[in-house]
């Protein structure tokens, strides 16, 4: 192992033994227990177990979309047998991190761990401290890729309680275009946990568009930190979209480092049952001129929990700012509860910024109108639940992707009942 990769995760170990897991005492972590994941022993796979699975079985989890290459990883292990990595551009350069790092550590070194935060967060410490692999994907100067890469994860827990750490380092040069898809798909089995890490640097000029998909299995614990550095006239687009998991944590911290640089959030959670679903996001304005916009919906049925916390930072330096943040909860039961607090924080005076959250159930009166015209009761909610989350669905980007969404929605009847 590499000194400074020895020391960094030696640093990050100490950091986790001071920092300890949260509790409700910390205003971040107040409306999620993660008792649960410390109370649970799990094992981290130290090597790659196939576990019998094939490809075809791997088939739809990107929802059917056309990708110009694939990883996937089984339990934090690449599984070269189920990716498919052809020819792209010259010097891009996409692989498992593990193997980078042994053959070309240099063009690590510079960047991992030099964004996420490990002294606040003490999951993002334990990644650092305990990842095995994950995925490096760089895009050089004015690469532009029609078709999307596909990070694929996977867990199995088919014989005990399992806990894998991911991490993802993304480094789009100065004037790239691409988008990346992550996803995280569990195997019904035994309890397990994710904790992954994505690092990803957006050059001058580049535009890059990410999309999270997290299927976990309904036993999983997933707690997850995406990280963003933004160039300067750079744009940054998210969709975050979260349906699986019992214990589910995203945050999402994008650094407007320069001036001109702009970014999109876009997320969608649709939870039912006893599942719980915890968004933070932090977009901070750092430099002058630059933009923002954040539009987070969710879904709650049965009993089931949503968390969402949204803070716009605007520094002293980045007049000129133009930001706004919106969430929206439609609550399809009594027994859902969500807690939402988007908030400003703003040191600067020449700026334009905004926000507002808002909860609610169906519309009587809507459902009354489609009832009156012939339309059955649970047709109707169905109907106008896909109306509320339908405009997130029109901002995927990728069509492919886009479509079987649809069609998956569609089926989820539990949901739309």
């Amino acid at each position: 192992m590499m000194g400074w990769l020895r020391q960094t995760r030696q640093s990050a170990i100490a950091r986790f033994e001071a920092l300890g897991f949260p509790t409700d005492r910390d205003p971040n972590w107040q409306y999620t227990n993660v008792k649960p994941i410390a109370d649970t022993p799990f094992t981290q796979v130290t090597r790659y177990e196939r576990n019998g699975l094939t490809a075809e079985q791997l088939t739809g989890v990107a929802f059917g979309a056309r990708i110009a290459c694939q990883l996937v990883f089984v339990d934090g292990h690449y599984a070269p047998e189920l990716s498919a990595v052809p020819a792209l551009p010259v010097g891009t350069l996409v692989g498992s991190l593990a193997a980078i790092l042994e053959t070309s550590p240099n063009r690590v070194e510079p960047h991992l761990a030099r964004y996420a935060d490990i002294q606040r967060q003490g999951f993002t410490a334990l990644n650092t401290a305990f990842f095995a692999d994950g995925a490096f994907v760089q895009l050089p100067k004015g690469t532009v890729l029609n078709l999307p890469i596909h990070l694929m994860f996977v867990s199995t827990a088919r014989r005990q309680n399992t806990v894998s750490h991911p991490r993802v380092l993304i480094l789009a040069e100065r004037e790239t275009k691409a988008a990346i898809i992550e996803s995280y798909v569990g195997l019904a089995g035994h309890p397990y946990f994710t904790n992954a890490v994505t690092e990803l640097l957006v050059g001058e000029n580049a535009q890059i568009a990410h999309y999270k998909l997290q299927r976990e299995s309904e036993s999983a614990f997933h707690i997850a930190t995406l990280q963003i550095r933004q160039d300067r006239a750079s744009t940054f687009t998210s969709h975050s979209i979260s349906l699986g998991g019992a214990l589910v944590r995203n945050d999402l911290n994008v650094v407007l480092a320069e001036e001109e640089a702009e970014c999109t959030l876009n997320g969608l959670y649709m939870v039912a049952g006893r599942q719980h679903v915890d968004h933070h996001t932090i977009i901070d304005h750092v430099k002058p001129h630059s933009s923002s916009r954040e539009l987070y919906k969710g879904v709650l049925d049965g009993e089931s929990r949503a968390v969402f916390n949204g803070s716009i930072i605007v520094r002293p330096d980045a007049q000129k700012t133009d930001a706004m943040q919106t969430n929206k909860n439609l609550l399809l039961a009594d027994g859902a509860i969500v807690h939402t607090k988007p908030e400003l924080k703003i040191f600067a005076n020449d700026v334009k910024c905004k926000h507002g959250a808002t909860i609610g159930q169906i519309s009587p009166d809507a459902l009354f109108y489609l009832r009156s015209r012939g339309i059955p009761r649970e047709a109707a909610r169905r109907l106008l639940t896909y109306a509320f989350v339908s405009e997130m669905i029109a901002r995927i980007g990728v069509e492919p992707l886009r479509e079987g969404f649809t069609g998956w929605l569609s089926a989820r009847e539990q949901l739309l009942r």
